[in-house]
C-alpha cells in the first residue's frame, strides 16, 4: 500500500504532540530503509539493528527539531549516518562512551499508552505457546520482553539492568512487540 506525504506529515505531528500511534507508525514505516542503509554500511546485522534502534531514539528524542518543509527519511538517514560514523570512530580510538548525547533527565519520553493489541494478545496467549514464538526472536528482543512482561520491570530499571540509555529500551521494545505480533499473526493464519 502507498503511503502519501500527507499520511507522513499527520504521523509526524502526532509524534510531535507526543502520541505514541505518530512514533509506531514512523518507526514501522522507515525501518526497513534505515536498517538496510546501516546494513549496507556495517555489514553486520547486529551493529546494524542497534545503530537502527538508536537512531529512531534520537530522532524520536529530538522529533520537536523536525523541520516538515525537508522529507523525514532524509533526516533519519543523517542521524543514522552520524551513529555510526561516531561509531566508528569510538571503535577507532577505543573509548567506551554512553552512546546518547543526552543526560537522563533531558531525554523526552516515548509515551506508553493504554495496552496495544499486541499487549492483550501476550497477555492472553497460551503461555508454553507464547514462549515458543518468543524463542523466534533475537536473543535481545527476547531480553527486553522477558524484563517487561515477565519479570514487570520499569523501563528505568530495564535501561539499568541492560545498561542502555532509557530511549534505546523504549525503541527495543517497540521494536519486539511489532515482530512478536508478526509471528503471531503469521502463525495464527496458518
Amino acid at each position: 500500500m502507498e503511503i502519501d506525504d500527507q499520511t507522513i506529515l499527520h504521523h509526524i505531528q502526532k509524534a510531535k504532540q507526543g502520541e505514541a500511534i505518530g512514533f509506531t507508525f514512523l518507526l514501522d514505516h522507515y525501518w526497513n530503509q534505515v536498517y538496510g542503509f546501516q546494513i549496507k554500511r556495517v555489514n553486520n546485522e547486529y551493529e546494524a539493528e542497534d545503530i537502527t534502534i538508536e537512531t529512531f531514539s534520537k530522532a524520536f528524542d529530538r522529533i520537536e527539531t523536525f523541520d516538515e518543509n525537508y522529507a523525514f527519511a532524509t533526516w533519519l538517514i543523517a542521524i543514522s549516518k552520524n551513529i555510526q560514523i561516531d561509531r566508528s570512530r569510538k571503535k577507532n580510538a577505543s573509548l567506551y562512551e554512553n552512546t546518547t548525547d543526552t543526560s537522563d533527565e533531558q531525554v523526552q519520553r516515548i509515551p506508553d499508552q493504554a495496552p496495544t493489541p499486541e499487549d492483550i494478545l501476550i497477555r492472553e496467549q497460551n503461555l508454553a505457546q507464547l514462549l515458543r514464538y518468543i524463542k523466534q526472536l533475537k536473543p535481545h528482543y527476547q531480553d527486553v520482553i522477558n524484563l517487561r512482561y515477565f519479570q514487570e520491570r520499569s523501563y528505568k530499571e530495564i535501561s539499568e539492568i541492560l545498561e542502555e540509555p532509557l530511549n534505546n529500551v523504549k525503541v527495543r521494545l517497540l521494536r519486539a512487540k511489532k515482530l512478536l505480533a508478526e509471528i503471531i499473526h503469521q502463525n495464527d493464519t496458518r
